[in-house]
């Protein structure tokens, strides 16, 4: 499953702090947890003695211990302690499977298989790097619908007057301009994106036609980018929103949004109650809809020209050979 050699974000680095926190990623249930040194680790979520959890367990002098019968285990997953026998050495294969482990974006990104010879790169969130903008996460939020859904979902803006009416979209301005798509070294790209929106930021005061480019850089990553609206910011800045997903099983997800935007009056909470309230007029739609795994067969569904970037987006998740969270 190429889906495991991906980096995948799992949970905020602010939630793992000095105990073991369990997550699921790709149906697969793992540990995360912090040595001594501070470093997040990756475990699964299983002890090798008698199958008990580690996330109920504790971190003891730098080592995981399970909560069952006291085994640590080191940074690297092999058992270096067994209380019941003190003077007892752990063979190496007394050891739990580990996983890679990187914290960017405000997240712990985890990636189950390592690729033989080939170090596969974090998805890329380019205005990560711009210090003109200010950063803010929203989430998690728990969604019931694939990942891929979701991400199709946030390419998609003929549905702004309808699902984010007075808000993304009006019904009296439904009409699509035409956009382009291109293929790109990391997934699919559709620029010149216009719409108008009765409340683009939090501070409109008047209906404003926004440009938009989105943008998929990973299978379950996205991202959307503008230029801020007129007295907002300085020219040549281009704010950004981020979404990324954890894909728990094929058919429920984690999510996070990360802004990186010009606003710097509002509070954190202005700016992630505005994404809540957008995010969450999509949620239902999104729970709804069948079936939940995203189609990659044309024939499934129907199409027209608006959805060219998300009929763009399931070739590319077929060329890749992504099997988790379509049918």
């Amino acid at each position: 499953m190429m889906e495991k050699n991906q980096w995948h974000p799992v949970a905020l680095i602010s939630d793992v702090t000095n105990g073991p926190v369990g997550v699921r990623l790709l149906g697969e249930d793992v540990v995360l947890w912090r040595d001594a040194q501070g470093v997040a680790k990756a475990f699964v979520d299983r002890c090798p003695h008698r199958g008990a959890r580690f996330s109920l367990g504790r971190v003891n002098e730098g080592n995981l211990e399970c909560p069952y019968h006291g085994w640590q285990f080191s940074t690297t997953g092999q058992c270096v302690k067994v209380p019941a026998v003190p003077g007892f050495t752990p063979p190496p294969q007394h050891c739990v499977k580990s996983f890679g482990v990187q914290e960017a974006y405000g997240l712990i990104w985890v990636q189950l298989e390592k690729p033989e010879g080939v170090d596969v790169p974090l998805p890329v969130f380019e205005a990560e790097g711009d210090e003109r903008l200010r950063k803010v996460n929203c989430g998690p939020y728990d969604v019931q619908a694939s990942a891929p859904r979701i991400i199709e979902n946030f390419l998609d803006m003929s549905h702004f007057g309808f699902v984010h009416e007075g808000w993304l979209g009006s019904r009296d301005t439904t009409e699509m301009s035409p956009y382009n798509v291109e293929t790109t070294p990391t997934g699919v790209k559709a620029t010149n994106c216009k719409a108008v929106q009765p409340i683009s930021n939090l501070h409109s005061t008047k209906p404003a036609e926004v440009h938009y480019t989105y943008e998929v850089t990973a299978p379950y990553t996205a991202l959307l980018s503008k230029i801020p609206e007129d007295g907002t910011t300085k020219d040549g800045w281009r704010e950004a929103i981020g979404l990324f997903i954890c894909p728990m099983t094929p058919t429920t997800s984690r999510v996070w949004f990360r802004l990186a935007v010009a606003d710097f009056e509002s509070s954190d909470d202005k700016l992630q109650a505005f994404q809540h309230t957008i995010f969450t007029q999509d949620q239902p739609v999104l729970e709804s809809q069948l079936p939940k795994e995203l189609p990659l067969d044309p024939r499934a569904e129907l199409h027209s020209s608006a959805d060219r970037m998300s009929s763009a987006y399931r070739r590319y998740l077929k060329g890749c050979g992504v099997t988790f969270g379509v049918c």
